[in-house]
């Protein structure tokens, strides 16, 4: 009782101002979950969710876009209480929000995807989409809440493989299927220096001893696709499908061609290929080329919700999170991912009263000013 004593300061470190994990509500920003996530977890476990490809010049170029797009005030206006409600693919939403698909969410919190769902369906129903490789099985993961989800799909070479599990994702509830197309061959650098830190494991997250078939040990499973890979995945999906990893007009065009439900422009965080764009500068141009026809998603580098108001001002339809709501769970589990993006989405709410939009179809390219490079 004594060493615990407050009076007699006995835990606290005397070479720095405090040592103690904030209280929930002490989080103003999704930003202030970062540094709580690295102070939680093991040096290779937050790596995992903050390295990107090579020497991460596109995951620090994702940030770094946000700030080239300025905001255009419109100070008289009759926004105090926008109204952000849509509805995408059928599914009715609160917000222009969804989480992105990450891997290996035990890592991060022991209930893994399970907490992730439960923390996504608190914050306002907030659409999850649940990655192929995650730690929980489908099944568990779909019954862990009742909020909406899709399913994202890294597709094998045998379709059979692929028919089970689609198959299993739509069975469990999935609303949506979506492809990762852009994780060909990817290295991480960080991983490299890391990986004699512990004992391999066989687990994402960790520091997995892979037989090199390169000095960089490029990942090469998934060369093999190619577009009449679609054509495939059709015939086994009842829900909407849409391809993720599409940074360029001409891959947007070919999604529409090859019938897909919808664009997801992505590069994966920054962790596909080095010295590629940023996503939201490619996303004018890729809005430009679909043309309304279907709808079109967004990901890499979100923080605010201004940076959430910027994607859609340049024609995105809907906005994905990804590291932030893993920063939520790993620090608070499933309580630190609705709070997470219950910040999210209050700062969106904020950012749109500012510039005076009403309504999610006031939004357009006249609230911003771009000078990207």
């Amino acid at each position: 009782m004594l060493a615990a004593s407050p009076i007699l300061k006995a835990q606290l470190d005397p070479f720095r101002e405090h040592n103690r994990i904030p209280k929930l509500d002490e989080l103003i920003t999704a930003l202030d979950f970062e540094p709580v996530f690295h102070a939680k977890l093991p040096r290779q476990v937050y790596n995992y969710t903050a390295y990107g490809v090579d020497g991460e010049f596109t995951l620090r170029r994702n940030r770094q876009a946000f700030d080239w797009v300025d905001l255009v005030p419109n100070v008289i206006s009759h926004a105090a209480t926008p109204a952000t409600a849509t509805e995408l693919f059928g599914t009715k939403m609160a917000y222009p929000i969804l989480v992105s698909p990450t891997a290996a969410h035990v890592a991060l919190h022991p209930e893994g995807e399970a907490a992730t769902r439960q923390g996504t369906t608190a914050a306002s129903n907030t659409p999850m989409i649940v990655s192929n490789v995650a730690s929980l099985p489908i099944e568990k993961i779909g019954a862990a809440a009742t909020g909406p989800f899709w399913f994202q799909l890294y597709a094998k070479e045998d379709p059979e493989l692929n028919r089970e599990t689609l198959d299993r994702a739509q069975a469990a509830g999935c609303r949506a299927v979506v492809v990762t197309i852009d994780q060909q061959a990817s290295a991480y650098e960080r991983e490299m220096h890391d990986r004699n830190l512990t004992p391999a494991s066989g687990r994402r997250g960790s520091t997995r001893e892979v037989k090199p078939r390169t000095p960089y040990r490029i990942r090469d499973f998934r060369l093999f696709q190619d577009w009449k890979l679609f054509a495939e995945l059709r015939k086994m999906v009842k829900v909407p499908l849409l391809a993720k990893g599409i940074v360029t007009a001409e891959d947007a065009l070919l999604c529409l061609e090859h019938g897909l439900d919808g664009v997801y422009v992505s590069n994966h965080g920054g962790r596909s290929l080095d010295y590629g764009p940023s996503t939201l500068e490619v996303l004018p141009e890729i809005v430009d080329a679909v043309k309304g026809r279907v709808p079109v998603l967004f990901d890499s580098g979100v923080r605010r919700g201004s940076d959430v108001l910027k994607a859609l001002a340049l024609g995105a339809s809907a906005v994905c999170l990804g590291r932030v709501p893993r920063w939520g769970l790993g620090a608070y589990g499933a309580p630190g991912v609705q709070r997470v993006l219950e910040i999210m989405q209050a700062e969106l709410v904020q950012a749109m009263a500012a510039t005076g939009c009403p309504s999610l179809a006031a939004i357009d390219r006249s609230l911003v000013r771009t000078d990207f490079p």
